[in-house]
């Protein structure tokens, strides 16, 4: 089979996929932006130009999550492990505890950098139902009362786990959303901070969205780098430094593209379509199989084993070559993953359905 540009179909968990008609243009301004002359990687952050791409970016955020006037939009450095470590600096205040939901290995991550910081009460989130992997409700979660706020990651790419229900209390509720983020409604309202590395949902490697509350700003430790400082980046416009001014603006273009598609809703209509598809491929089959529970399934990251481990090479060669990329998975989860964020389209979910049952059909 030829490859092209229209049959090839990239699965990566991240730096993912970007939709093809945000590439294309992109490549099309590359060596001369808006008849410039110029890249738009190649002119001042503090130009009048670039400056309309930053503004611009942030009212289509606010625009397609519907984020609340009393909330700043940050565009921040260093990914989603950088806010690991400016979380807690940021929040904490005069408190000395927080609580961390751990239901993977996102969320420990996260626990394991902000333990430098403060006493993290760890509520161990993961249980089993029906033998399946799943996650204990959010209403049953114990929160520290003396905690500053409770910290959650409500997809874990690795695992293959998505928690959509949030828990009952006066805290801060922080969200790590990077593999989530726009691809379902949200009320950014139950939340104190929302943060997203932009390399699965959002755009390139290098910037992480940070959405806070305004009644948070205020309580940042003082040994806080001023980089990562929520307030300092608030006022500077997130131009505290130079900011990485190329991911921005594909970022832009990926928000620009996400409205011209609908919104959230119709991504999420689009979304629910897709993960139901390929589960239901495996779920039929008794070749392939999913250990997570359907009430925690992933709609962003679905891993599979196949009965026969010794043939995952040989699936994941014969993919490749069919043009269906980057489908290997984790090293600690082992078999396959499909991520099917938002730049995954509807063909590329029944190209790879298609595959699996050929492939079953001649090696199970």
């Amino acid at each position: 089979m030829e490859l092209t540009l229209d049959n090839v179909f990239n699965f990566s968990a991240g730096p993912a996929a970007l939709p093809k008609p945000v590439m294309k243009q992109a490549q099309a301004d590359f060596i001369d932006w808006n008849g410039l002359g110029t890249s738009v990687m190649e002119i001042s952050h503090r130009s009048k130009e670039f400056i309309k791409v930053a503004d611009e970016s942030e009212q289509d955020l606010r625009d397609l999550l519907n984020i609340p006037d009393n909330y700043k939009v940050l565009f921040c450095q260093g990914g989603a492990r950088a806010q690991f470590a400016a979380v807690p600096l940021n929040l904490l205040g005069d408190a000395t505890k927080a609580t961390y939901i751990d239901a993977g290995y996102w969320a420990e991550s996260a626990v394991t950098e902000a333990s430098k910081y403060c006493e993290i009460d760890v509520f161990n989130a993961k249980t089993t139902v029906d033998s399946k992997a799943a996650v204990v409700p959010a209403k049953d979660w114990k929160i520290d009362p003396e905690a500053a706020y409770v910290h959650f990651c409500p997809n874990e790419t690795i695992d293959g786990i998505e928690i959509s229900d949030l828990p009952q209390t006066d805290k801060p509720i922080v969200a790590d959303m990077s593999s989530n983020i726009l691809s379902r409604k949200i009320d950014v309202s139950q939340y104190g901070v929302i943060y997203a590395g932009a390399q699965k949902n959002i755009g390139p490697a290098g910037i992480c969205i940070a959405i806070v509350r305004d009644d948070l700003l205020d309580l940042a430790n003082d040994v806080l780098p001023s980089i990562l400082n929520y307030k300092v980046l608030a006022e500077k416009d997130s131009m505290f430094n130079t900011p990485p001014t190329y991911a921005w603006y594909l970022s832009g273009l990926v928000f620009k593209w996400l409205k011209a598609q609908g919104g959230v809703e119709a991504m999420e209509r689009v979304n629910q379509e897709k993960a139901a598809l390929l589960y239901n491929a495996i779920d039929d089959s008794d070749f392939y199989k999913n250990e997570v529970h359907a009430t925690n399934r992933s709609r962003m990251n679905v891993p599979f084993q196949l009965a026969k481990p010794e043939l995952d090479a040989k699936f994941l060669e014969l993919a490749d070559a069919a043009g269906l990329k980057s489908l290997k998975g984790h090293r600690a989860v082992g078999g396959m993953r499909a991520s099917l964020y938002n730049a995954m389209s509807l063909e590329g979910v029944q190209a790879l359905v298609s595959f699996m049952k050929d492939f079953e059909e001649k090696y199970a």
